[in-house]
C-alpha cells in the first residue's frame, strides 16, 4: 500500500469515525444538542480535525440527510419492483415509505427536521433528486394507464409526499403511540392513498 493510499484510508478512517460518534450523540441526547466540541471530545481529537472534514455541524448533518434518502430511496424502489401494476406500486412505495419512518425515527425527523425539502433543496442534493425521481416516474406511469393523461406528474407527485410525510408526521410527534393506535395510523395511510390512487387513474 502506497502512501497516499494509506493517508486516503487513514482520512477516511476518521471521517466514518467522526460521523459514527455524531450519530450515536444524536440517538443519545438529540440533534440539538450534538456539537463540534462534543464529537471531538468524544473520539479524542482536536477540533481542527473535525473541521478539516466538516465545515460545520450542518454539514455532517446534511451526510446524515444524504444516508436517509438513500436508504429510503433504496426501500420504496424494492417495493416498487415487488409489483407490476401502477396502481400497486403507489399503494406499495407508500407502505415502505411508512416502514423506513417507523424504523428510523431519528434519521427521518432530521431528514425531514423542516418539514418536506423545498425545490431548491433537492436540486442542490442529488439524493433527494433520485428519490423524487422514483415516485415520479411510477405516478407518471400510473397517470398514463389510466383515464387522466393530462394530469401534471409534479402536482401529483406533491400531493403525494404531502400525504405521505403529513400521516407520518402526525404519528411521529405522539411518541411511541399503543399499538391500536399505530394500527389506526397505517389504517388512515391505506385509506387516503387509495383514495389518491383513485382520482389518479
Amino acid at each position: 500500500m502506497g502512501v497516499a493510499e494509506r493517508r486516503y484510508r487513514q482520512k477516511e478512517e476518521v471521517r466514518n469515525l467522526i460521523l459514527d460518534t455524531a450519530w450515536k450523540q444524536i440517538e443519545e441526547v438529540g440533534v440539538q444538542a450534538l456539537s463540534i466540541r462534543k464529537v471531538a471530545e468524544a473520539i479524542e481529537y482536536s477540533i481542527p480535525v473535525i473541521y478539516s472534514h466538516f465545515d460545520s455541524k450542518e454539514a455532517i448533518l446534511n451526510e446524515f440527510v444524504k444516508k436517509g434518502f438513500n436508504a429510503l430511496t433504496q426501500q420504496i424502489s424494492k417495493a416498487r419492483d415487488a409489483h407490476e401494476k401502477p396502481a400497486e406500486k403507489v399503494m406499495a412505495m407508500a407502505l415502505a415509505y411508512w416502514d423506513f419512518a417507523a424504523g428510523n425515527r431519528e434519521a427521518y425527523q432530521l431528514m425531514f427536521g423542516l418539514g418536506i425539502p423545498s425545490c431548491s433543496q433537492a436540486r442542490s442534493m442529488p439524493e433527494i433528486q433520485a428519490f423524487s425521481e422514483v415516485v415520479k416516474t411510477v405516478l407518471q406511469e400510473a397517470i398514463a394507464s389510466g383515464a387522466h393523461s393530462g394530469s401534471d406528474v409534479f402536482l401529483k407527485f406533491q400531493s403525494y409526499w404531502s400525504i405521505l410525510h403529513g400521516i407520518i408526521s402526525i404519528r411521529l410527534m405522539g411518541g411511541h403511540a399503543e399499538k391500536e393506535r399505530e394500527e389506526l395510523d397505517l389504517a388512515v395511510l391505506k385509506d387516503t392513498i387509495t383514495g389518491f390512487i383513485y382520482a389518479l387513474i
